[in-house]
């Protein structure tokens, strides 16, 4: 059995602007650097044994204070781990939704079906994306059994961890809350994964709403428009 507490990173401008971020190297801005400050304090007497983090910039900033400002007697250096990068979006990877919609507008039609098999030009399709992000995870949960994990990566990866805890299919938008800078906690035991906690942001009480993208309200539009 291996605890997982997973954190999505701290917010970039690009999150603001409702870009496709996926592989792209963005840093936190302003706030997501305060969010993960916040990480920090709260995290501090957490018992955790190892602190990963995907190898993209933000993913690393966000877990930087955390590993300063541990009291955990062992110091602990922050292992990269590039399976656990966000969606590979290929040709939309940077791109705001207007300009995909304008620019590849029959790949955004398939897009918001949400079918599992389904990959713009150059990237991953969902199946894909989840099949390496859960090899990654089983993967951590194999090597570090009976020890807890702080695991830093991004909003895709944890819908899939999610989805895969709730036996929900790959299709089909979000189901769940993944907001900036939030906690959740996993156990793996075997094959069996069990939510303990999930999307909680007590740390972040007081700062400003975070920018959200509904991919249900995708569905019901690209619906109207077929």
């Amino acid at each position: 059995m291996t605890e997982l507490i997973l954190i999505r990173h701290g917010e970039t401008d690009w999150n603001r602007e409702l870009r496709f971020q996926g592989q792209v190297d963005v840093p936190l801005n302003a706030v997501g650097h305060e969010q993960a400050r916040r990480l920090g304090v709260r995290l501090a007497a957490e018992p955790v044994h190892l602190l990963v983090c995907s190898d993209l910039l933000r993913t690393q900033q966000t877990a930087l204070p955390i590993s300063q400002q541990s009291l955990q007697p062992l110091s602990y250096n922050t292992v990269l781990n590039a399976a656990l990068r966000e969606q590979h979006f290929g040709a939309v990877d940077g791109m705001r939704v207007n300009d995909i919609q304008l620019q590849h507008p029959h790949a955004w039609t398939q897009w918001i079906k949400f079918e599992a098999d389904f990959a713009f030009a150059g990237g991953e399709s969902t199946q894909q994306f989840h099949s390496r992000v859960m090899a990654a995870v089983r993967g951590l949960a194999a090597a570090y059994a009976k020890q807890t994990l702080l695991v830093v990566t991004h909003g895709g990866v944890l819908d899939m961890i999610y989805r895969t805890a709730r036996a929900l299919p790959l299709t089909g938008p979000r189901q769940t809350e993944i907001p900036n800078a939030g906690l959740n906690r996993v156990r793996i035991d075997g094959a069996a994964i069990e939510i303990l906690a999930w999307a909680d942001t007590q740390h972040l009480a007081d700062m400003p709403p975070q920018p959200f993208y509904d991919q249900t309200r995708l569905v019901e539009l690209g619906d109207r428009l077929d």
